[in-house]
């Protein structure tokens, strides 16, 4: 693959796997923390659009989606640098083989995802990110499936296939309306569990940082559409040494528990 070949996907960098991103300082531990701010900001964001009779539940769903690639690049552009996606290439050829290269093909196979995401009628976004002693770890899970358990799930009539007789369907609309509406308030919650899990280092003890982090999950399929948040604990004693550069890692004992704990039976994990 050359800089210039166009990317179509490599699921492997991605499968059962995390990349692990050291936080040695006060610098990165702000990059951090401003990345997973963007992630609460699309939150609210969505919460707020899916609000307005206005907007539909596509719109807030894409904007989203846009809220949360806006965070993975801004992860990219911290650690890797603006030709992330050079670097991406190279580790995807084989000509890298360094953390910042498999870091930068990590992320950017995701991003790639994210832009398929719209258009899939049955796909969730299942990611995990956990906090270390001096790392993190963000492991990018895609699934064919829908997550139910434990998630707000509101319906959008905009993409009913059904025929629905005329006293049924405005039933519908109106059922449909009130539950965008809930899922909206469950969403803004949501997002300051995110605020929570990740707080501001230079207003927060270490202690308070070392371990601890979320599971999320939205998707669709058809026209309901599911979303889901919630704080988990991450093992502060799982790395022994430091690194000064990205690593993969396996999956996290976490990452396992919510795939038997979430995930349908019937639901791939890419």
């Amino acid at each position: 693959m050359t800089d210039d070949t166009p990317f179509t996907g490599d699921s492997r960098v991605l499968h059962r796997r995390a990349i692990r991103i050291p936080l040695p300082d006060e610098a990165s531990e702000l990059a951090f923390h401003r990345t997973m701010q963007t992630v609460a900001d699309a939150q609210e964001r969505k919460a707020k659009l899916m609000a307005d009779p206005q907007t539909s539940v596509l719109e807030a769903y894409e904007r989203q989606l846009e809220g949360i690639a806006d965070s993975f690049e801004h992860a990219l552009r911290d650690v890797v640098g603006e030709e992330y996606e050079t670097i991406a290439h190279a580790y995807s050829s084989g000509r890298r083989n360094d953390g910042l290269a498999a870091m930068a093909a990590y992320l950017f196979e995701a991003l790639w995802r994210f832009e398929q995401m719209s258009t899939i009628t049955e796909r969730t976004f299942f990611p995990v990110v956990l906090r270390y002693p001096r790392c993190d770890t963000v492991n990018v899970r895609f699934v064919n499936g829908h997550v139910t358990e434990n998630a707000v799930l509101y319906e959008s009539p905009a993409h009913s296939t059904e025929q629905l007789a005329d006293r049924h369907e405005a039933q519908y609309h109106n059922e449909s309306h009130w539950s965008q509406k809930q899922a909206a308030r469950q969403i803004e919650a949501n997002a300051q569990l995110v605020r929570e899990a990740f707080p501001d280092p230079q207003e927060s003890d270490f202690e308070e940082r070392r371990s601890g982090g979320i599971v999320a999950a939205f998707g669709r399929r058809g026209s309901e559409f599911s979303s889901a948040v919630e704080r988990v604990e991450s093992d502060p004693d799982r790395f022994s040494e430091t690194i000064d550069e990205p690593e993969l890692v396996v999956e996290s004992p976490v990452a396992k528990r919510t795939e038997r704990e979430w995930l349908p039976d019937d639901a791939v994990v890419l």
